[in-house]
């Protein structure tokens, strides 16, 4: 697993596109999903090696780190209202 800056900035702001937890961030996934999504086999694509990344540094307990560049994500639609 590459630990690059730029990955770390990736996971600190990419976002889950389809599911259960779809538009939460990576690194705020649950462990239990991460390591189901492990058994199951991450994406063969950039989505699934970020999840892998998350699921290290969650598992290590390291995922504070990213805390100081993660932006906020904007509120939804159904709280502007």
């Amino acid at each position: 697993m590459n630990l690059d800056p730029t990955s770390l900035v990736e996971l600190a702001h990419t976002t889950m596109p389809f599911g259960k937890y779809a538009g939460r961030r990576l690194i705020q996934l649950p462990e239990p999903y991460l390591i189901w999504f492990a058994n199951k086999g991450f994406p063969e694509n950039r989505l699934g090696k970020l999840m892998a990344l998350a699921l290290l540094l969650r598992s290590e307990g390291l995922e504070h780190l990213l805390d100081p560049i993660t932006k906020p994500l904007a509120p939804s639609s159904s709280k502007l209202q």
